[in-house]
């Protein structure tokens, strides 16, 4: 969850939110270039997800500067929310929803993904992203996900990850440990350069406590069914999805 916070956050959302408070201007362009092209690449697959469901009310959680938003409104008919902590990101996400030309159909709101602000089964599908390491408890942030979904609806979610096969955990590890932080201080100035070092140990030990059998287990207590994972590249993104059950 990117960006500055409101009153009331957890240790973990204010790390994240002072970590991540001086991204938005160029978040998108350097999302894309630090993530080697593969952020692009996964919000897809997170988009296809849901607009296979058909929604006609999707809620963006984590929607930064709205970029999952925006690809959901041109490949969906719905009517979609984003929210987010940071007030920076979403002063951005708006400027680029204004720009897309889908501001009647996207509406961007500041809050936290464990107290969502809205009713339940308010929406047909849920999405998220890069979500659940920025959280003190990741079952009760699904929980909560969860409630605010349709019984049937869909929920889909995407996170980076640690590739298994130990050449390219060693090659993901040299450059979210080495050229991440280097590019991240060339490219986006000091700002960057903490993010960068930030992610890798952050991602790894993530994967450690959270590892996918587990993660299935808190989607299924969360009252999901029909639970999936699917590895991206070479194992270094993950996306998870499933739906809600009676």
């Amino acid at each position: 969850m990117e960006g500055a916070g409101a009153s009331g956050l957890s240790e973990e959302n204010a790390f994240a939110a002072r970590l991540f408070n001086g991204l938005p201007d160029r978040y998108d362009l350097l999302a894309e270039v630090l993530s080697l092209g593969q952020n692009r690449r996964w919000r897809h697959q997170l988009v296809e997800r849901i607009a296979a469901a058909a929604p006609k009310r999707v809620l963006d959680v984590a929607t930064g500067t709205a970029g999952v938003a925006i690809a959901l409104a041109r490949r969906t008919n719905a009517e979609i929310t984003g929210v987010d902590l940071s007030a920076a990101m979403l002063e951005q996400g708006r400027e680029r929803v204004l720009g897309a030309g889908v501001d009647d159909r996207i509406r961007l709101d500041q809050g936290r993904a464990e107290q969502l602000p809205y009713d339940d089964g308010s929406f047909d599908a849920v999405a998220f992203t890069y979500l659940l390491r920025y959280v003190p408890d990741p079952a009760a942030a699904l929980a909560e996900l969860a409630r605010v979904l349709r019984i049937g609806g869909v929920l889909a979610g995407l996170d980076f990850a640690v590739p298994s096969h130990p050449f390219w955990c060693a090659v993901w590890w040299a450059y979210t440990r080495l050229g991440l932080p280097l590019a991240g201080a060339l490219l986006g100035g000091r700002a960057w350069y903490d993010v960068g070092r930030f992610l890798g140990p952050n991602i790894s030990n993530y994967g450690k406590e959270w590892p996918v059998v587990r993660l299935r287990e808190a989607w299924r207590a969360a009252g999901l069914v029909e639970v999936e994972a699917r590895s991206m590249s070479l194992g270094g993104g993950l996306l998870m999805w499933g739906r809600r059950g009676a």
